[in-house]
């Protein structure tokens, strides 16, 4: 799977302004919801739900929320880098600044884990990460995220 399989170059947003992570989640949602065509509070209360289960901050100003929505029909995912990092309640108790959102259709099973692998995988390179946070073009931050993943063995 690949990171261009679910992110679109129109799924960037490059300098997503929230003040918290509430706020950070409702625009993301909002986003998502003119991509996906589901209710943007249908996206958000899903992304709240998983946010209550144990935080999706998993570390070195990396968020990736997801959830499953019966309504979709295909994976996809939002990168978001914010203008300034904001509380997450992230496992290193450390502020985030990019947010990946995955959402998958119910009976998605092993493709959601493998798609969650994927971009975990990709974020969790600090090299990546700090070429994400010195760009301000959606354009170039697609590109790394989707160079970042041709270059790595599944």
């Amino acid at each position: 799977m690949e990171i261009a399989d679910l992110i679109r170059p129109e799924g960037v947003v490059p300098n997503l302004r929230a003040t918290s992570k509430k706020q950070a989640l409702q625009e993301l949602a909002r986003r998502a919801a003119g991509r996906t065509g589901v209710a943007e509070r249908r996206i958000f209360e899903v992304l709240i739900e998983r946010e209550r289960l144990g935080t999706t901050g998993v570390g070195n100003g990396v968020a990736i929320p997801h959830g499953k929505l019966p309504e979709l029909n295909r994976l996809t995912a939002l990168f978001a880098r914010l203008e300034a990092p904001v509380d997450f309640d992230a496992i290193d108790e450390q502020p985030v600044d990019l947010i990946c959102v995955l959402l998958a259709p119910e009976g998605a099973g092993a493709d959601h884990l493998k798609a969650l692998a994927r971009i975990s995988r990709v974020l969790r390179d600090r090299t990546i990460c700090e070429k994400l946070r010195g760009t301000e073009s959606a354009d170039a931050i697609y590109a790394i995220l989707t160079q970042a993943n041709t270059s790595r063995a599944a």
